[in-house]
């Protein structure tokens, strides 16, 4: 309870954040498919969003090294809700991608202030317990963001982003007036990602498909939930049942990666993210209950994906790479997830919307022959690191994981 109030500031932000940043996507798809824009448009958006990602995740270090912790987040909040308000005054969506880029770098950017902070106020003896309350205030926030889609969808478009705007500037607030003095500004990551190949190209794989298969259900995913005939609320209850089945995968296939061969793991749950993607197809029309299902399993085979990937590369790493590794395997997660809701939304368009699985799956049939093929090459390490959830969240997350993944 004490390291709970101690970061309550930090958590309450990243709440607010979450709950603003995570309604923008689905509303977007929703809005823009009634506004006329095409899917391809739409996907072109969650592109958009991660495009600014990438900028904010570079760009957040250097800003916190020439103006500090409080003013770098607040540049980001700004920007962020400067993105969600001015989605009301034009109906352009290359103009919506243009705003799409200021949320993602407000995300980015947000993330990467408030783990520097976090990572500068642990000790080793309260890192656990800090890291564990962070994952419950982003989880649990995006999970109930998940659910507001509905009732934003059914309000007037100016007053739904009005909402969001809103949440985002609140996300200020609790930073603005904590007593907590800033922490000295840490100095910018190197970003090598060939340092993540060198270590593990299955992990590099892994991290790519793991990028295909959220970034494209997550931007896209309300394209398929509309074509199979869910309504707004239920295509809330869609995703959140996606972010649901991902959270409780953690804890079993972290126990399954700490005790067995790794790859194996990757490999399984590559396997059964295909029989998820087939039975989410089979199921398209069949009921509201058994297509949330089929999001639940979704989420619960493809989630932990890019965890397991990050325990494998860290593997084969020494102690001072971990935070370069980290922040190289999110550059390829980023890389993967500009490229793949854009791409997923066009082939909806030309193939309908079971073409959105079919691509996960390929994805994850090729990780499954990469990673066999690997499996050739070089043997597991008898010496493993702890498999540690590791969140998509900002460059600087290896900081906070370093010392979680000592033994």
């Amino acid at each position: 309870m004490r390291i709970l109030l101690s970061f309550a500031a930090l958590f309450m932000s990243v709440a607010l954040l979450q709950l603003s940043s995570g309604g923008v996507g689905p509303l977007d798809a929703l809005t823009g498919l009634e506004l006329g824009f095409s899917q391809a448009q739409v996907g072109f958006l969650g592109s958009a969003h991660f495009v600014g990602f990438f900028i904010g995740c570079w760009w957040a270090p250097r800003l916190m090294g020439s103006v500090g912790h409080s003013r770098a987040f607040a540049t980001f909040t700004a920007m962020g809700a400067i993105g969600l308000a001015a989605h009301v005054v034009t109906t352009d969506p290359y103009m919506w991608a243009f705003f799409r880029i200021g949320s993602g770098i407000c995300v980015a950017g947000c993330y990467t202030v408030i783990e520097a902070w976090l990572q500068a106020k642990v000790t080793n003896e309260t890192r656990g317990r800090a890291m564990a309350s962070y994952r419950i205030a982003d989880t649990s926030a995006s999970f109930v963001a998940q659910f507001m889609i509905g009732a934003l969808a059914n309000l007037e478009t100016y007053i739904a982003y009005n909402i969001l705007t809103i949440l985002c500037c609140a996300s200020l607030l609790p930073l603005a007036i904590t007593r907590m003095p800033q922490p000295e500004t840490p100095s910018a990551t190197r970003l090598r990602p060939a340092l993540a190949w060198a270590c593990s190209p299955l992990a590099v794989a892994a991290v790519l498909v793991a990028a295909l298969s959220s970034a494209s259900f997550r931007m896209v995913g309300p394209i398929y939930g509309q074509e199979v005939g869910l309504t707004a609320n239920q295509i809330g209850s869609f995703l959140a049942a996606f972010v649901a089945g991902g959270a409780i995968a953690q804890y079993p296939v972290g126990w399954l990666a700490d005790k067995y061969d790794r790859r194996w793991v990757m490999i399984w749950l590559s396997v059964a993210a295909v029989v998820s993607c087939t039975f989410t197809v089979a199921t398209a029309g069949q009921g509201t209950v058994l297509i949330l299902t089929a999001a639940f399993l979704f989420g619960l085979t493809t989630f932990p994906i890019y965890s397991v990937a990050t325990a494998h590369a860290h593997d084969f790493a020494t102690s001072d790479q971990r935070v370069e590794l980290s922040a190289a395997l999110m550059f390829f997660f980023a890389v993967g997830a500009i490229a793949a809701p854009f791409t997923t939304s066009i082939l909806i368009e030309v193939f309908g919307p079971a073409a959105l699985f079919y691509v996960v799956s390929a994805g994850h049939v090729l990780l499954v022959v990469f990673g066999l093929s690997r499996m050739r090459v070089r043997k597991a390490p008898k010496d493993r690191t702890r498999y540690v959830y590791a969140p998509r969240t900002s460059f600087g997350i290896g900081r906070l994981l370093k010392r979680s993944r000592e033994r």
